[in-house]
């Protein structure tokens, strides 16, 4: 029998940051002194990671919004990513970081083309693997991402049938009906913890080697010829900002400065995955609406949930910003089907991420989806409507709703997207989706949260200010830029 192997993956992820009416990254300064939470955050782990090759040692997923930001915000760290991938260690993740049980059919599917298009277009590949916002998972949504082509993901243990019996330690298969299956690794959840969550424990990785990670390589079946496989899932922002100088430990434990002695292999996920393959893996059962981080599913993300004590608002937010998107949907059909040869609004969305990555410029996007014989009128309603449609999805990144409180800065990102989307079709279709949004954030109303005042606030911040119902004239501004 081979070596057992050891495999450390690193979800890096940030909120959407960018300011939607001007496209530029506003001052935090909350984050000082760095200029915003990004460039510190990247000082103290993406760049220290990539300088110490860590990149190339462990498996990771980088979120698109997040990508976007490091070519241009720091290259080098950047870099690292795209050299890291050489041995094929990346995962894609969906762009917007959405709860997608919790999408629409339509929203998965675009959230999951625009993850696989974004990771293509940066490292020059198409992914086996994806990983799901917070894991959490559903038939659904694993049979969308199994239409385009995607064969692995990481689950925790708990989210398939029989999970805390089965031996963590060789990957699973999810049967998802109609004959097929998606393999579905399952991470070590005690050592995944020991790691996320016990600074102690990741002081010495000699120590913890010995201590915590033997004992799970050990006491393998002696009449099982498939070597053990334990895989560490864990925040990316663990090593260097969560716990400050962690980049070493994760570099001693798997990357260049591990003992040349070491008792596991560090191989890269889809190598690992396919050496498993060589045995029949065990066919299981998915535990629908399930995630890594909420004992009850998918409860964290749309409403009150016991993981904390004040949800109360998040049901009352998802319900506004369903009805926004409905509105913003119906706008866009009835738009679109009046546009000469009446394109299809939802195959163009599909494909603008594009657009969005800065590979295709709009101009010509525009004119290829619509046709060159469409007025300038004609394409600059299409523009407007995929534009739209952008910052309808990126509303719905899970962070907005995972912390106690909506008065943070992720939270007031999702409704600056929210009315950056409602003030363009606004403009466009003379609709009142903005004010509809007002009356439905009212319902906010409480001791804790005033819904209207985090609107306000969340817009004040980059200075475009709350349309005021009483001066229609406000209507739309900013909407075409």
């Amino acid at each position: 029998m081979t070596r057992p192997s050891l495999i450390v993956h690193g979800h890096f992820y940030q909120p959407p940051r960018l300011d939607p009416f001007t496209g530029a990254m506003p001052l935090d300064p909350t984050a000082a002194p760095a200029h915003d939470w990004n460039e510190r955050i990247s000082a103290d782990c993406y760049r220290p990671n990539a300088d110490l090759g860590n990149l190339a040692a462990i498996s990771w997923d980088l979120g698109p919004t997040l990508a976007g930001w490091l070519e241009h915000g720091d290259p080098i760290a950047y870099r690292g990513f795209v050299d890291g991938d050489a041995g094929r260690n990346g995962m894609a993740q969906p762009f917007h970081h959405p709860i997608l049980p919790l999408s629409t059919t339509a929203d998965r599917r675009t959230e999951i083309r625009w993850g696989l298009r974004d990771f293509e277009l940066r490292f020059g590949r198409r992914p086996a693997g994806m990983w799901l916002p917070e894991t959490a998972a559903d038939l659904m949504t694993l049979r969308l991402m199994a239409d385009e082509g995607v064969t692995y993901t990481i689950l925790a243990p708990w989210q398939v049938d029989g999970g805390f019996l089965l031996d963590t330690r060789r990957p699973v298969r999810i049967d998802l009906g109609d004959g097929r299956s998606m393999v579905a690794v399952l991470y070590d959840a005690p050592l995944s913890t020991a790691v996320s969550f016990e600074p102690h424990a990741t002081v010495d990785a000699d120590a913890f080697v010995h201590d915590r990670v033997l004992p799970r390589l050990a006491e393998w079946p002696p009449d099982d010829d498939t070597p053990p496989l334990v895989v560490i899932a864990t925040d990316g922002e663990l090593y260097g900002h969560h716990q400050t100088f962690r980049e070493h430990f994760l570099a001693r434990l798997v990357g260049r400065t591990a003992p040349p002695d070491r008792p596991y292999a560090t191989p890269t996920l889809e190598g690992a995955i396919a050496q498993a393959q060589s045995a029949t893996l065990p066919l299981v059962a998915l535990r629908e609406h399930t995630s890594w981080s909420c004992e009850h599913g998918t409860a964290r993300w749309s409403g009150a949930c016991e993981c904390i004590e004040q949800g109360d608002w998040k049901a009352p937010l998802r319900s506004a910003l369903d009805r926004l998107a409905g509105g913003i949907d119906a706008a866009t059909d009835h738009l679109a089907a009046g546009l000469p040869g009446s394109p299809d609004p939802w195959a163009a969305r599909d494909a603008y991420v594009d657009v969005v990555a800065g590979v295709d410029p709009v101009t010509a996007f525009v004119e290829r989806t619509l046709g060159s014989a469409a007025g300038a009128d004609d394409r600059r309603t299409w523009r407007i409507l995929l534009e739209a449609q952008r910052w309808r999805l990126a509303m719905y990144a899970s962070c907005a709703w995972f912390w106690e409180r909506p008065d943070r800065i992720e939270t007031a990102g999702a409704l600056r997207a929210a009315v950056r989307a409602a003030r363009l079709v606004d403009g466009l279709a003379s609709t009142d989706l903005e004010q509809r949004l007002i009356g439905d954030l009212a319902l906010l109303d409480g001791d804790a949260v005033d819904g209207t005042d985090l609107l306000r606030s969340a817009l004040t911040a980059v200075g475009a200010p709350l349309q005021d119902a009483e001066n229609p004239s406000a209507r739309g501004l900013r909407a075409t830029g």
